[in-house]
């Protein structure tokens, strides 16, 4: 079997050519410019028959990212797995913002960032790198996410603390000038959940309206925040997550897009 004719194997079973190739890549440890370089290298037995059992996993919807443990986020490569949500590129309009936000401080100003239901701490890592001013917490629920993030953190050398518990009841009585959030926010019965079935359910299903995380965050935040909050939402939620930050005595609201000109994150400021 060469790196061709795997190749053309996986892309029977109705692989992308660049899911076949990642996947191939990775179980011989080669970027893809070397597969084409090597088209006609031979492949030992136990590799191919590894790449053909995740080629049928990705098959079924298992997502890439947990079939390589990886997927890079603003310039950092995060492990992944499947206790944690695969990072998307429109939070990276939420990473943006808040660094954004962080930047605009006095130089010497040392803010106090939480980022609640961190996941994999895609987004409490990419603001600890691009801020090393800011002193960076973050919260889950889950303790087997909470470990795949500790684990990001301990290899790409970010102090994040991180704590286990239910949104804002992971923080205490301490006190934030900056928070940010990407929690459920998919109704229940959504169409597209089916496509999503490989990834923690707890993590992307809010309720009926799918609002109920974000209501949550919002109604507890300003005991516990002084500056902004800004949340990731669903497309359609915008005006839904105005209102509630309106009703919880949120000003300066705002509503940016993601790279596909989405509304995907309102936020506000309080205190």
């Amino acid at each position: 079997m060469t790196v061709e004719q795997a190749l053309a194997a996986a892309r029977a079973l109705g692989l992308t050519r660049l899911d076949a190739a990642l996947l191939l890549g990775h179980h011989l440890h080669r970027r893809r410019e070397w597969l084409i370089a090597h088209s006609l290298e031979p492949i030992e037995a136990p590799a191919f028959e590894a790449f053909q059992a995740n080629c049928r996993r990705r098959a079924d919807g298992v997502p890439i990212a947990y079939l390589t443990g990886q997927r890079e986020f603003m310039g950092l490569e995060l492990l992944v797995n499947a206790d944690v949500l695969v990072p998307r590129p429109e939070t990276e309009t939420l990473a943006q913002w808040a660094i954004e936000r962080l930047r605009g401080l006095p130089p010497r100003a040392k803010p106090r960032v939480i980022d609640l239901g961190t996941g994999s701490g895609v987004l409490a890592l990419a603001i600890a790198a691009a801020c090393p001013q800011a002193e960076v917490s973050a919260t889950d629920c889950s303790a087997a996410a909470l470990a795949v993030a500790r684990a990001n953190g301990h290899r790409l050398k970010l102090d994040v603390r991180f704590a286990e518990g239910d949104w804002w009841q992971a923080a205490g009585d301490r006190q934030f000038d900056l928070a940010v959030a990407n929690p459920p926010y998919i109704a229940e019965g959504d169409p597209h959940l089916p496509a999503l079935r490989h990834e923690p359910q707890h993590a992307l299903i809010a309720g009926e309206a799918g609002l109920d995380a974000l209501a949550q965050i919002i109604g507890a935040a300003p005991r516990h925040l002084s500056g902004w909050l800004l949340l990731e939402h669903g497309w359609n939620q915008a005006d839904d997550v105005r209102r509630l930050l309106w009703g919880a005595g949120f000003t300066d609201i705002e509503t940016r897009a993601d790279l596909n000109g989405l509304s995907r994150c309102t936020g506000g400021r309080t205190g």
